[in-house]
């Protein structure tokens, strides 16, 4: 901000008189994509400038709007003397309309030649260099606005993005899915294996959490006989952050009833390879240099088999001491309170699996104790019925033949209580009132989650997830 008094109270004048609205009748990519079409015809456009040229009597200026960059063409004896003294003062950043032809400069240049202008915002700030942006990557997660300035290649990774929700939208009803919207502050959280974020309600008095998955609310709403729903959900984990990982990511949740997870995994299959194609133009992809093939079918193989083959071992008939001790042994080490089996389980095939998992791979049937609102699996109740798909060494998200047995699910409910007691700070509390909600009867049921931050990571070749979320938590910047 200017510290000159005087400085001060012109730009205050300006700012105060400038125009509370501008009419936009064409937008830069439309101009340049139809040319032919739109040759010679007036338009009114608006945007930021993002360089001025001066040459004599000539001063060509870039626009920059949200589809991309025009030049806009100003002449002296178009404009007049007065209007054309005033646009030699515009500088890089401010927002201004410009109404005229279009028509193509003798080097060739689509521009729009100038009959009317309109300034619109004055930017106070100086732009980062045209050149090198926004080298800083803290500064331009904190400062997404510059970044989205500055970068047209960030833009379209958010542009991607909101294509991807509209076709996952578009997939979802046309499979005869209704989408719904469930509660982000719950008074008991639960869904997943995590540490909540903490608030309280003035009104009732009482301490609630923010969700971390949305799937305790959406069975019950299978329960209340809505046979299939999605939701497009923010959950919360507050835990750290990286390069995969934020505490507040999206994901996508959907559950059918009288499905198991072996639908689950066509229908995921037929979803992905529908969305990749439409936003990519192909069912293949490069992904830091590795070709990735989304066309159906994809790889399947089994958790506890896959182990065996890496270690030798058969997981499922270790002591469990013999069990924490393997895990030890590939580098892993127990937070407090979570040396058992379910992390053991994780760990282990976290450390000898998960980064040759290059292509889109399903993997499947769990041990029990990673997944206590999972079916048993048929023929093994050692086993439950779940897949996690896996691309690039990264989880993409679980699916369930979901448990509807409330007897069972009150045990699994029980078992995590006892963890929570011997300190492990991620297991959840039981919820009782969704085993209620079971006991009035639940349908054979599916359920799917699907990350969106990393699905999108992959389709705009992104190697960090706060590239695609428009406002990654960040450590706030002193002053």
């Amino acid at each position: 901000m200017p510290d000159n008094n005087d400085n001060t109270a012109q730009l205050k004048e300006l700012i105060s008189s400038l125009p509370y609205s501008y009419k936009v009748t064409a937008k830069a990519a439309e101009i340049k994509s139809s040319f032919e079409k739109m040759n010679g015809k007036s338009v009114s456009i608006a945007g930021r400038v993002m360089a001025v040229r001066k040459a004599g009597k000539l001063v060509f200026i870039d626009i920059q709007d949200t589809t991309g960059k025009i030049q806009a063409y100003f002449d002296f004896k178009t404009l007049g003397e007065e209007l054309f003294n005033k646009v030699k003062s515009f500088n890089a950043g401010d927002i201004i309309g410009v109404e005229g032809k279009v028509f193509k400069t003798n080097p060739g240049e689509i521009s729009v030649n100038v009959e009317k202008y309109s300034f619109l915002a004055k930017a106070i700030r100086v732009l980062p260099n045209k050149w090198t942006g926004l080298q800083d990557s803290e500064l331009k997660y904190r400062k997404r606005y510059l970044d989205l300035i500055m970068s047209q290649e960030s833009k379209e990774v958010f542009i991607k993005r909101a294509k991807v929700y509209s076709l996952i939208r578009a997939f979802m009803v046309g499979k005869g899915f209704m989408e719904v919207e469930t509660n982000v502050i719950q008074p008991v959280y639960g869904g997943a294996d995590a540490k909540p974020f903490k608030t309280h309600v003035n009104t009732l008095n009482e301490d609630h959490y923010l969700r971390v998955s949305p799937e305790l609310q959406l069975k019950r709403l299978i329960i209340g006989g809505f046979d299939r729903v999605f939701e497009f959900t923010r959950n919360f984990r507050n835990e750290d952050a990286d390069t995969t990982h934020n505490p507040e990511f999206s994901a996508l949740e959907w559950y059918q009833a009288y499905a198991d997870y072996e639908d689950m995994m066509k229908l995921e299959e037929e979803l992905l390879e529908h969305v990749v194609k439409e936003v990519t133009g192909s069912t293949e992809i490069t992904y830091q240099g590795q070709k990735l093939s989304f066309k159906r079918p994809f790889k399947r193989i089994k958790f506890v088999d896959s182990i065996k083959e890496k270690t030798g071992k058969e997981v499922l008939k270790m002591k469990d001491e013999d069990l924490f001790l393997l895990a030890e042994s590939l580098g892993i080490r127990f937070l407090k309170g979570n040396r058992n089996r379910l992390h053991a389980y994780d760990k282990i095939f976290e450390a000898v699996m998960e980064k040759e998992l290059i292509q889109p791979t399903f993997v499947l049937d769990f041990p029990r104790e990673t997944s206590p609102l999972t079916r048993p699996k048929r023929g093994n109740s050692a086993l439950v019925e779940r897949f996690d798909l896996y691309c690039m060494g990264k989880e993409l998200g679980p699916s369930y033949s979901e448990l509807n047995n409330p007897f069972i699910q009150k045990e699994n409910f029980e078992e995590q209580e006892t963890r929570r007691k011997k300190g492990d700070e991620e297991a959840p509390p039981a919820d009782t009132e969704f085993v209620e909600a079971m006991e009035y009867g639940m349908p054979p049921t599916g359920g799917l989650g699907l990350g969106i931050d990393r699905l999108v990571m992959f389709l705009t070749d992104r190697t960090s997830i706060k590239d695609v979320i428009f406002f990654p938590m960040e450590k706030r910047e002193k002053k």
